[in-house]
């Protein structure tokens, strides 16, 4: 694919944001910023939480790259703003993006597609008293995973091994989010798997194999450490990695997912069945991250990748317009 980078005109990188995952999106948008630059594209960056987006019409910028994570930046609401703005962005659009966003909408679709995904069950606001907090193990099993249902980067997730935790865990998970995800945990190995492009041309790149230190895959070891050790080729069966790689794009479709995302997968053990986790649709793109792993092991270089993603950049409102 060749690109030319003049072409692209004026681009704003998008990074920081207000959201609890601002540190990890300062890393991704920095690393974007400098890949485009090295690859002659006129690349600005712009922190939303620090400028009016509508400085974007202003000083003329003709498409967006989107390098923010979790809430005002991965959940739809710069993609509508951008929608309205007119200028294009990376990834996908607003709908997908918000439905992504939010773990248990995203279960909801991929069930009623007959999709794997862990069972879980929602605990509102208003659901959370003792007695119903106590009875998600019976339903669930132990161990078991508390996590709010729209963040990301495995903040406010804990691993519940013992009932008299479960309080602790719904304190922890209700401080990012109203509603609290309690998810049966799958025993088994971790993998991710991501997908660039827009529907039937949407392609599986190779997965890679996630082993953390007692499987502790949270956001320390995530970002800020090298105790977890990261396998592509991810070692696994070539018929196993495909069939991951077929669910991933099967999520990724039936979501109307665009530009590009990620999927994260359990594979059971006792069975090696896989179960689709979440998808993210802007994903990480630290020295740390998994997309552009994923991308070297297909011959697509982290500089290439960026380019690549920004060559996508689209607007929802373009997509099936009429013709004048």
């Amino acid at each position: 694919m060749t690109i030319d980078p003049h072409a692209l005109g004026k681009v704003a990188v998008l990074f920081g944001g207000s959201s609890a995952e601002r540190e990890i999106s300062l890393l991704s948008g920095n690393g974007v910023l400098g890949a485009l630059r090295s690859r002659g594209v006129d690349a600005h960056a712009f922190d939303p939480a620090e400028r009016d987006l509508a400085e974007l019409k202003r000083e003329g910028f003709v498409r967006c790259f989107i390098a923010l994570h979790g809430r005002h930046g991965e959940d739809g609401t710069v993609q509508g703003a951008l929608e309205l703005l007119g200028i294009p962005y990376t990834g996908s659009g607003v709908m997908a993006s918000s439905v992504a966003m939010d773990k248990v909408m995203t279960k909801r679709i991929w069930q009623a597609d007959g999709l794997p995904t862990p069972k879980y069950v929602r605990l509102a606001a208003d659901q959370q008293g003792r007695d119903q907090v106590c009875a998600v193990p019976d339903v669930l099993g132990l161990p078991l995973i508390v996590k709010p249902p729209r963040e990301g980067s495995s903040i406010g997730v804990t691993k519940v091994v013992d009932g008299s935790q479960m309080q602790d865990a719904i304190t922890l998970s209700a401080k990012y989010d109203a509603d609290v995800l309690c998810e049966e945990f799958i025993d088994g190995e971790e993998v991710t798997c991501a997908v660039i492009g827009q529907g039937l041309h949407a392609v599986a790149l190779p997965v890679v194999r996630i082993a953390a230190p007692e499987g502790a895959y949270d956001y320390q070891n995530k970002y800020f450490t090298d105790d977890v050790k990261y396998h592509c080729p991810s070692g696994l069966p070539a018929a196993e990695e495909l069939v991951i790689q077929q669910i991933t794009l099967a999520a990724y479709r039936t979501l109307d997912c665009r530009g590009w995302g990620r999927a994260d997968v359990m594979i059971r053990a006792s069975d090696r069945k896989p179960f689709l986790l979440e998808m993210n649709t802007s994903p990480g793109m630290t020295s740390h991250s998994l997309v552009p792993m994923s991308a070297r092991a297909a011959g697509i270089g982290y500089e290439d990748l960026c380019l690549r993603v920004l060559a996508s950049a689209a607007l929802d409102s373009s997509r099936g317009a009429p013709r004048p």
